[in-house]
């Protein structure tokens, strides 16, 4: 399979979403805890690259697979399987080569760090196969934007930072009394709710894509069996939802100011409400695959930019 095949397979450009978090989490465990390790960083990024690639080529192969409506719409274009004429075979080798590096980079890193990240991951990776595979996917379900935004805005996030930690500042399993068949889990309550409260914007904007993605396949989803959330509650309460989504996750610059990052940094991050409006109107005025699916990811790339400058200041700041 040709490299640019490849990436049109795996929708190479789409992996912003999860390097994001990853990028923000490495960023707010040195700031909140002075801690970086770059053996765990390196696995933990070749993990969820190589498994954010093998579950978006799933996803394509079982639309591929599933298409009951296969012209009209750009099928023939956006499916990397149909526009680059890819055999069944190369895609299915591409996905379990994947895999087995995702795999096998998490089970290293697992052995760097702590086996609550075994759980944790292992959670992600059964989440991310049963987004796309299964009779009854999660991206073809009104649960689709939730899953999505929890497991790679926060879960992400929380892994990131954890594998920064050293034992017990966010959490902490005790395996000493396991040949009595007791495990203890320790958590730093405060911790965790302040991880919430800052992965906040990283949640509402991956949900937000998926959303304004369905928002603008209703029509064509609806054909070809796909009942996503703008299914069951509409286009204008869909359209409500993707406003507030976006207006609750100015919750982090709370938490920020709390955790110390200077009000005038924070100011950078409330200005970026002005283009986000911007967005939204644009975004109710016409919802366009082609024409305005991506103010969706551009919104998500200046919420999530602004994050990680302001906390890349504060660091530097606080240097």
């Amino acid at each position: 399979m040709k490299l640019k095949s490849l990436f049109k397979l795996v929708e190479i450009q789409t992996k912003v979403a999860s390097v994001i978090p990853f990028a923000f989490g490495t960023l707010y465990a040195y700031y909140r805890f002075g801690e970086f390790r770059p053996l765990p960083f390196a696995l933990m990024l070749i993990s969820l690259l190589a498994f954010d690639m093998a579950t978006t080529a799933i996803n394509n192969y079982m639309d591929f697979k599933k298409a009951v409506k296969t012209n009209g719409y750009g099928y023939e274009s956006h499916n990397a399987i149909v526009s680059h004429k890819l055999s069944e075979r190369s895609v299915v080798t591409v996905i379990a080569s994947l895999l087995a590096v995702a795999a096998a980079s998490g089970i290293v890193l697992v052995l760097n760090s702590d086996i609550l990240v075994l759980a944790l991951g292992g959670l992600s990776f059964l989440v991310g196969i049963l987004y796309s595979y299964g009779p009854l996917p999660i991206s073809r379900m009104p649960l689709g934007e939730l899953f999505s935004g929890v497991f790679m805005g926060f879960l992400l996030l929380f892994i990131t930072i954890f594998i920064q930690t050293n034992d017990g500042q966010l959490a902490a399993v005790d395996l000493s009394s396991l040949g009595e068949g007791l495990v203890s889990l320790r958590l730093n309550l405060v911790e965790i709710l302040a991880v919430c409260f800052v992965s906040a914007p990283m949640v509402a904007g991956i949900a937000n894509i998926m959303l304004a993605n369905n928002i603008c396949d209703m029509e064509d989803d609806l054909e070809n069996r796909r009942y996503t959330l703008p299914q069951y509650i509409g286009k204008r309460n869909s359209l409500l939802l993707f406003r507030i989504i976006y207006y609750v996750s100015y919750v982090d610059v709370i938490a920020l100011a709390l955790l110390g990052v200077p009000v005038y940094l924070l100011l950078l991050i409330v200005a970026t409400i002005i283009p986000l409006n911007r967005n939204l109107r644009a975004f109710d005025r016409q919802q366009l695959k082609a024409v305005t699916f991506g103010l969706s990811v551009k919104t998500f790339l200046i919420l999530s930019a602004s994050r990680l400058l302001v906390l890349a200041l504060a660091i530097l700041i606080g240097r």
